[in-house]
C-alpha cells in the first residue's frame, strides 16, 4: 500500500464531494457521516466528474447522466453506470487525509452453481444492463445474450447527437461492455434473430431454426424506426438512423454542401439536423409542429431550441405535408402537398418509432405493439419485458417511454425480479437531447401542468424550468444547471413542492 497525502479533513465539505489528484488518477473524496470515503472521480459511464454532481438521501447523482452510487461504499444504484465506483484505501492523520493511489480489488464473478438458463432478447442499453444486474446480484447460472447486430451493445444516443456529425467515428462508438467482460462474467452473447416465443414450453424459437429453452426471458428489443408509406421512399439515400449500420450508411452518402431534407419533428429528427448542419450539409426541417418539443419542454423551450436550430441555418417548414419522393437511381426532391418541390440529396425519416414485438405474437399487445407489464416488469410467468416495448404502471398509470436510461432502470429491476426480488419503478424518468453544442435535461413525466416558471433564460442558457402541477413539481428542463438537475433527481422521487424546489435550486 502506497499512501499519499491528498487534502485535510476540513477540506472536504458536508454537502459536497472534493476532487483531489494522485499523479493523473482522479480520485473524489465525500463525508459520509464522521468519516471519509474516496472513490473513482469520474462516473464510470462517460467520464463526468463526480465531484460536480449532488449528495442527497445518501446518494450521489452523476451531473451529466444522472447515475446514482451509494455513498457508504459506492455501489451502484440506478444507470447509465453500469458498475459500482471503485473505492481507495484511506487513512485520516492528525488531520491530514492519506489515500492509495490503487483501488480496492472488487471483482467478482459468481461461481456456475446454478443450474438455470436466463434468455436476454436484445443487446442494447436494456438487455446490457440486465445482464451485468444478473451477474453483480450474484445470479451464477447462464446467461445467454441474444444480439441481432455481430458487435456488442454499444451507445446508441451518440448516433444523432456526435457520429452524423463526423465527431466519433461509427467505429469508435463506445461498448457498453468491453468483450472482457462478457467472457470473464461467462455471458454467451449470440448472435441471432428470435422468430417466435412460446411460454408454455418456455422455448424460444429461432430464424435459424435452433430451439432454446430457459428459465427465465428477458425481452429488450427496442423500437423499430417508422418508415414513410410513400412513393420513392425505397430510393437509395432514404435513411432512417437507429443503429451503427444506419449512420455509417448516412457518413457514406453524406457530403458537405449537399441538401438533406428530414421529415419529422422527432427528438432523433431535431437531433440528426443539428448533427447535419455541422456536418456541412444545408438542412430543411418538414415539421408537423409550429415548435418543436412542446409536448415534454413547454412552448418557451421549445422555442428556445428552435431559435438555436435556426441561428445555425436549419430550415424548419411547417407547410405541406411529404407527398413523394423524387428521382431515378437516388433521390433528388422531396414533393409536397402544396405542390413545392424541395431539392435534396438525402433524405432522414425521423417520425418515430414502433415497439419491436412483431415475433411476441402470443403475448398480449397494446394498441401500440408494446406489452403490458406489472409494475416489477413481468409480462407473464417466466418472461419480463423492458424498454421501449414496455408499457407499465407510472404513478398509477400504464405509459410507455422511449428513454435509454429508463430502459437499463427496467432492466435491473427485471433482472431483481428474475432472481425472486420484488422491485418495482420508483424513479423519476430522465433524458438528455443535444442541440448545436447545448444540451437540455429533462426530468419526470408531465402530461400537463398549470405553472411553469424559470431561472435563467432559455434563449441564452444557463436555465432551469420547474413545470408544477397542484403545487407539486411534476418536471423540470435545464441547460447548464448539471447539479441542480442531479439534486432534483433524487428529490422528485417524493412529492416535491413548487416552492421548495425552487429553495432547493436557488439555496
Amino acid at each position: 500500500m502506497t499512501l499519499h497525502r491528498v487534502a485535510r479533513f476540513t477540506d472536504v465539505a458536508e454537502n459536497r464531494g472534493l476532487e483531489v489528484r494522485i499523479a493523473d488518477n482522479k480520485i473524489l473524496l465525500l463525508k459520509v457521516g464522521d468519516q471519509l470515503r474516496a472513490y473513482q472521480g469520474e462516473c464510470p459511464h462517460a467520464g463526468a466528474p463526480l465531484a460536480e454532481g449532488a449528495l442527497c438521501n445518501g446518494r450521489l447523482t452523476c451531473p451529466w447522466h444522472k447515475a446514482q452510487f451509494r455513498i457508504e461504499d459506492g455501489a451502484l444504484c440506478q444507470p447509465p453506470a453500469l458498475d459500482s465506483l471503485k473505492r481507495y484505501p484511506l487513512e485520516v492523520r492528525n488531520g491530514e487525509v492519506w489515500v492509495d493511489d490503487q483501488p480496492l480489488s472488487d471483482a467478482h464473478t459468481p461461481p456456475a452453481d446454478d443450474p438455470r438458463t436466463f434468455v436476454i432478447v436484445g443487446a442494447g442499453a436494456a438487455g446490457t444492463a440486465a445482464a451485468s444486474a444478473l451477474r453483480e446480484k450474484g445470479f451464477g447460472g447462464r446467461v445467454l445474450l441474444i444480439d441481432r447486430e455481430p458487435q456488442a451493445g454499444y451507445d446508441r444516443t451518440v448516433l444523432s447527437k456526435f457520429v452524423i456529425a463526423g465527431e466519433t467515428p461509427p467505429d469508435e462508438i463506445p461498448p457498453l461492455r468491453e468483450e472482457d467482460f462478457y467472457r470473464e462474467q461467462r455471458i454467451e452473447r449470440m448472435n441471432a434473430e428470435v422468430a417466435s416465443l412460446d411460454i408454455a414450453s418456455k422455448t424460444l424459437r429461432l430464424t435459424d431454426g435452433q430451439s432454446l429453452a430457459y428459465d427465465a426471458a428477458l425481452l429488450a428489443t427496442g423500437a423499430t424506426p417508422k418508415s414513410l408509406d410513400l412513393p420513392g421512399a425505397d430510393l437509395p439515400h432514404v435513411f432512417v438512423l437507429r443503429s451503427r449500420f444506419h449512420a455509417q450508411q448516412i457518413l457514406d452518402s453524406a457530403q458537405p454542401g449537399q441538401r438533406a431534407v428530414i421529415i419529422g419533428d422527432s427528438f432523433i429528427a431535431m437531433e440528426s439536423a443539428s448533427a447535419l448542419r455541422q456536418y456541412g450539409l444545408d438542412v430543411t426541417v418538414l415539421a408537423r409542429q409550429p415548435v418543436p418539443f412542446v409536448k415534454q419542454f413547454g412552448e418557451t423551450v421549445g422555442k428556445a431550441i428552435l431559435a438555436r436550430h435556426q441561428a445555425n441555418g436549419v430550415i424548419y417548414r411547417t407547410e405541406g405535408e411529404a407527398t413523394r419522393i423524387e428521382g431515378t437511381d437516388t433521390v433528388e426532391a422531396v414533393r409536397l402537398s402544396n405542390g413545392e418541390r424541395l431539392p435534396a440529396d438525402l433524405v432522414l425519416v425521423g417520425i418515430g418509432v414502433s415497439p419491436a414485438t412483431a415475433v411476441f405474437a402470443d403475448l398480449p399487445e397494446e394498441k401500440d405493439q408494446s406489452l403490458r407489464v406489472d409494475g416489477g416488469m413481468r409480462v407473464c410467468d417466466g418472461v419480463w419485458a423492458v424498454g421501449d416495448i414496455a408499457t407499465f404502471p407510472l404513478n398509477g398509470q400504464p405509459v410507455r417511454i422511449e428513454h435509454w436510461r429508463l430502459a437499463q432502470q427496467h432492466a435491473r429491476i427485471a433482472a431483481a425480479n428474475m432472481l425472486g426480488g420484488d422491485e418495482h419503478y420508483l424513479d423519476v424518468p430522465f433524458f438528455w437531447t443535444w442541440h448545436f453544442g447545448k444540451n437540455y435535461d429533462y426530468l419526470g413525466h408531465a402530461e400537463a401542468w398549470d405553472e411553469v416558471e424559470f431561472k435563467g433564460d432559455p434563449f441564452n442558457p444557463p436555465f432551469i424550468g420547474l413545470f408544477g402541477k397542484n403545487g407539486v413539481v411534476v418536471a423540470a428542463v435545464a441547460c447548464e444547471e448539471e447539479r441542480a438537475m442531479a439534486m432534483l433527481a433524487e428529490r422528485m422521487k417524493q412529492p416535491l413542492s413548487v416552492d421548495e424546489g425552487w429553495r432547493l435550486i436557488r439555496g
